[in-house]
């Protein structure tokens, strides 16, 4: 049987895309309206799906909760802390202290993103962390011809941030969870082609495109990003930029949903 189509959907979740949600994207609700229409209007040429689900503890490393000042507070979201205020006592690790600030020396050194407290989103088990409603009735239409869609976990490890579904920001030692996920790779790469959509594009979009760049070029190079099916955290566009300026240099299609599938 020929693998020709698979789609890889990002966090496609509640409370990313839903208004109502902790970390709701601006224009991720028409971006699953746009994604659930060409899945269903190309359900016979779509041989798999893969959703990656984002699955977070309360007490994570880039949640409120995992730090406080030197009263106890916990840090706004949307703070971003350095490792020199870590260091001059401005935000404290509440756990893991030693593994806290080595994630900080690491992530610094790597230079990508820096530390960022989001809201509370998408906690394991929650509403928040639940397929949108949208697209998960697509998905539902496109099963029923008796295929069957893959579900990839990330993020549930507390002491590093997981935005590209590959493998986390910083990989830990002795926690395969965070490690590269080859069985995946293994698996999109059995395509002939990987159309890339999902939440958010600035941030766990973006880096799971450059992870498939940097760790599996052969991949990357079948992928087609459905770009009217993912948008960026406000203000917060410039950290994906460069990553899609990169994939178009290396000639990754670009393609809008509306378009005829390959």
């Amino acid at each position: 049987m020929r693998k020709k189509n698979a789609i890889l959907i990002i966090d496609a979740q509640y409370d990313f895309c839903n208004p109502a949600g902790s970390l709701y994207v601006n224009g991720a609700a028409e971006d699953m309206q746009r994604l659930s229409a060409f899945i269903v209007r190309n359900k016979e040429a779509i041989d798999h799906i893969c959703v990656t689900l984002d699955f977070h503890p309360v007490n994570d490393i880039s949640h409120p909760s995992f730090w406080q000042d030197a009263e106890g507070n916990f840090p706004p979201p949307f703070t971003q802390i350095t490792l020199a205020e870590v260091k001059a006592g401005k935000w404290t690790p509440r756990f893991y202290p030693q593994e806290a600030v080595q994630y900080l020396t690491d992530l610094e050194a790597q230079g990508q993103f820096p530390h960022f407290i989001w809201p509370e989103h998408c906690l394991i088990g929650s509403k928040g962390a639940s397929l949108d409603d949208t697209l998960l009735a697509a998905l539902r239409t496109w099963t029923l011809d008796g295929k069957w869609y893959q579900a990839v976990t990330k993020g549930t490890n507390p002491l590093t941030e997981h935005f590209g579904i590959f493998m986390a920001q910083i990989p830990l030692p002795n926690a395969p969870e965070t490690q590269l996920n080859q069985e995946l790779i293994d698996t999109l790469s059995s395509y002939e082609n990987v159309y890339l959509a999902g939440e958010a594009k600035s941030h766990c979009v973006a880096t799971s495109l450059r992870q498939a760049m940097e760790y599996a070029p052969h991949l990357a190079s079948k992928m087609i990003v459905l770009e009217d099916c993912m948008s960026d955290v406000k203000g917060l566009a410039h950290l994906g930029t460069p990553i899609y300026e990169e994939a178009q240099k290396r000639g990754i299609r670009f393609a809008k949903s509306s378009e005829p599938i390959v």
